[in-house]
């Protein structure tokens, strides 16, 4: 099989901001894999957290690339030879991601019909990404036309972030979750988690640094379900998740792809954990691989392609807030190769 690797810059359509960043636009890479004259697509959204850039996954690609083998069906083989590299997680998921694009194309169905899966997942949450109250409130309300529920960034280290949930509160009734990305400390969380529960948030993903010791503290005492992002990455890591969160964040590009997010969705269930998808900012390809995900999961948060000011692999469509697959083979979306 060939590979390739591109560099792809996605322009978002308004500035995205979180406790720790603001940006205007999103690197990603383009893997495509070539057998038997088809084309398979994956796209990889490195996490600088983890120390990954466009230009080290589009490294591992290429230096790696004899690790595929010439079987596109033997994804459990490949898997284990990727595993065994150590790092780049968005570039493992975009060959994952690829390898299915590539076996629903070969065999003609949908990759979700290769799982065995549902094509459609929960409604996805609209990100309100952060801000004063007030512009939280202003985003919140138009976004409250096309979407079911809401996820609210908070972290903005001013002591507002309760006013900024009540100021949206005050602008739509529609379900809340909270997203702190690991601003907190334990005594401001524990502050902050009966107010947010009084405004009837349904849970707060990551509030405290991943690895924080106060955690089994915070999961016996918040009285409502803290879920896990930054402290969750592959299925190893879920078992012990269990004993600072009622709930874990699966992304495609922390796990290495759609198979161990798969394994990550069935072992949560085992412990009694919820199971939310997250993503990065990604385009339509990247979103199609979550969407395999998804139905396994209590909670979606597959928004990253409706941040952009335009899609240049649409195929994924937003219907009654919930976002679907085509029915095309594969992943189901187009790839400009320009």
């Amino acid at each position: 099989m060939d590979l390739e690797a591109r560099i792809v810059r996605l322009r978002l359509a308004e500035t995205f901001v979180i406790a720790r960043d603001a940006t205007d636009h999103a690197d990603v890479v383009h893997v495509s894999i070539r057998h038997d004259g088809v084309t398979g697509y994956g796209e990889a959204a490195p996490i600088d957290r983890y120390g990954e850039s466009v230009e080290s996954a589009s490294r591992f690609v290429e230096e790696h690339a004899e690790l595929v083998g010439e079987d596109p069906f033997a994804l459990e083989e490949i898997g284990k030879r990727l595993a065994a590299v150590p790092g780049e997680q968005a570039a493992k998921a975009a060959v994952d991601g690829a390898l299915h694009d590539l076996q629903g194309k070969l065999l003609g169905v949908p990759a979700h019909r290769l799982l065995g899966l549902p094509r459609q997942g929960p409604p996805t949450s609209w990100t309100v990404w952060l801000g004063d109250p007030d512009d939280m409130a202003r985003r919140a309300e138009a976004a409250a036309h096309t979407f079911k529920r809401l996820k609210l960034k908070l972290g903005g280290g001013d002591a507002l972030d309760i006013e900024r949930v009540q100021a949206v509160r005050g602008v739509t009734g529609l379900p809340l979750q909270v997203d702190v990305n690991e601003w907190w400390s334990l005594d401001e969380a524990l502050d902050a988690l009966p107010q947010l529960a009084a405004l009837g948030v349904e849970y707060c993903e990551q509030p405290l640094p991943a690895g924080d010791e106060g955690g089994a503290d915070l999961r016996e005492r918040s009285p409502i379900p803290i879920y896990v992002d930054e402290d969750c990455h592959v299925l190893s890591d879920v078992e012990s998740c269990a004993r600072i969160a009622h709930g874990i964040t699966i992304k495609l590009a922390k796990s290495g792809g759609i198979r161990e997010g798969l394994r990550m969705a069935h072992a949560a269930r085992a412990l009694g954990l919820g199971v939310m998808l997250g993503c990065m900012l990604e385009s339509g390809l990247g979103i199609a691989a979550g969407c395999c995900v998804a139905p396994l999961c209590d909670h979606v948060d597959l928004d990253g392609n409706l941040l952009l000011r335009e899609d240049p692999c649409p195929g994924v469509e937003l219907v009654e807030g919930v976002q679907v697959v085509s029915t095309a083979p594969g992943l189901g979306v187009s790839v400009s190769e320009s």
